[in-house]
């Protein structure tokens, strides 16, 4: 609920409106999802708004930029002809609900699940690129000047920083930061980078009509194809993982409807180096929600499990890197998982079993916002089942230090397969259902092995 009420929101919206000339707010509603800030829908004078604001005021603290900029950057977007929601206030101090802003609610759905199953997924996507290349024409003199502007070393840097202070034993994240920095491109002209353009974030209708870019709070300036390859990565494909253009195409789509509008050529070399270099920022992002929840920052209960989710990246990661190793390295492996039976008392995961079945004889009890959070508690006592079963070994700090200073790499004979098999016992704990687990089973394990 964050550090406001449903009715301290509902006084401070009243504020907000009675300053920018709406009616007085009504039918406050927390939308689902949202791993870092809040969103609630209401309605005035016969139209649907959205508040977007922080869970906390201290949540803001050290982020490169407040919402007002957040706000200003979507203006511009809007006046560039992406389809980005209008903005109607910022939030003030004296509104008294911390720090946010209200836009107007869009038509369509953001739910991926329902947009990778529209009829005409060519023509969403065409429209996608359509509108990333319109952000990419903005200039820094379009936004206000706190947007940042990526430094790609540095940014490397930071990611290893994080990597150390996570515990630095995470053997394939160590492998992906030595590529980038061994990997990492010359510096090119900055263009304006929504950060987090992927499904999730993207509104459609059916049967295949963008209707909204949403959350532009990663905005910087940097390499355009940062930002085409963000939305690419596996996890953002969802259950269309055989799709790698955002979930909905090719990507021979996906760049030649991107190039014709902004009369550049995709590199594909330059593509690449993001793939990994995000790939790598998502998996210590998931890591940082857990020293976020440790913290008392915030203790949505989602943040300890999109932890768990780091073991989704360090997969994919090592499928993008296998292809440096030599052809020997690459041949498929024989592993086993083996799963213990227990014996006497109960052990931990049986009594999160019993915890998830009572759980779920509550379900229909729930709705909204808490509807979400007890489908996030389930997952959560899904993954200690999981742990009980598979009890995979723990990460290796020296490992991963000796893979980060060039002592180990892929060409260490075995080095990938015992990382391979690693990440099939991690993913297959944590989250068993991801698509890329069983292309990596398929690719990695010898046939008629499982």
């Amino acid at each position: 609920m964050g550090d406001a009420t449903p009715d301290q929101l509902i006084e401070g919206l009243a504020r907000v409106c009675s300053r920018v000339g709406l009616s007085s707010p009504s039918g406050l509603e927390r939308l689902t999802g949202g791993a870092t800030m809040e969103s609630w829908h209401f309605w005035s004078g016969g139209g649907g708004f959205v508040l977007r604001r922080a869970p906390s005021l201290e949540f803001m603290e050290g982020r490169p930029f407040g919402h007002d900029v957040e706000a200003a950057i979507i203006r511009a977007a809007n006046a560039a002809g992406v389809t980005a929601p209008r903005v109607m206030a910022v939030l003030e101090p004296e509104d008294g609900i911390g720090s946010g802003f209200v836009m107007q609610a869009l038509p369509g759905t953001p739910n991926p699940k329902e947009i990778l199953e529209f009829e005409e997924p060519v023509a969403l996507l065409k429209q996608a690129a359509r509108d990333l290349a319109r952000i990419h024409s903005i200039r820094p003199g379009d936004v206000p000047e706190a947007v940042p502007v990526m430094d790609y070393r540095a940014a490397i840097a930071d990611l290893r920083q994080q990597f150390e202070e996570a515990g630095g034993d995470r053997p394939i994240i160590a492998l992906g930061l030595k590529w980038m920095e061994d990997n990492c491109p010359d510096p090119c002209e900055p263009v304006l980078i929504h950060g987090d353009y992927r499904m999730g974030n993207l509104l459609a209708e059916a049967p295949g009509r963008l209707t909204g870019v949403l959350d532009w709070e990663l905005a910087h300036f940097g390499d355009r194809h940062e930002d085409l390859a963000f939305g690419c990565m596996a996890v953002w494909r969802f259950h269309r993982y055989d799709r790698p253009a955002l979930g909905l195409g090719s990507l021979e789509d996906y760049f030649a409807a991107y190039e014709a509008e902004a009369g550049v050529t995709v590199d594909r070399e330059r593509f690449r180096y993001w793939l990994v270099h995000r790939t790598v920022w998502w998996a210590l992002g998931c890591l940082r929600m857990a020293k976020i929840w440790r913290s008392g920052e915030d203790r949505m209960l989602e943040r300890v499990v999109i932890s768990r989710r780091t073991s989704e990246q360090e997969l994919d990661l090592l499928m993008l890197l296998e292809e440096d190793a030599p052809a020997k390295e690459r041949e498929p492996a024989c592993f086993e998982f083996e799963v213990e039976e227990s014996t006497g008392e109960a052990e931990n995961g049986e009594l999160a079993q019993a915890v998830l079945e009572w759980l779920e004889t509550i379900k229909p009890l729930m709705k909204g916002h808490d509807r979400f959070q007890h489908a996030v508690a389930r997952n959560a006592l899904k993954m200690i089942v999981r742990d009980e079963e598979f009890l995979p070994e723990p990460s290796d700090r020296e490992w991963a230090q000796e893979i980060l200073v060039g002592k180990e790499s892929l060409s260490t004979p075995h080095l990938l397969w015992n990382l391979q098999q690693q990440a099939l016992e991690k993913l297959s704990a944590d989250v068993p259902t991801y698509p890329a687990l069983q292309v990596a089973k398929d690719r990695w394990l010898m046939k008629g092995k499982d």
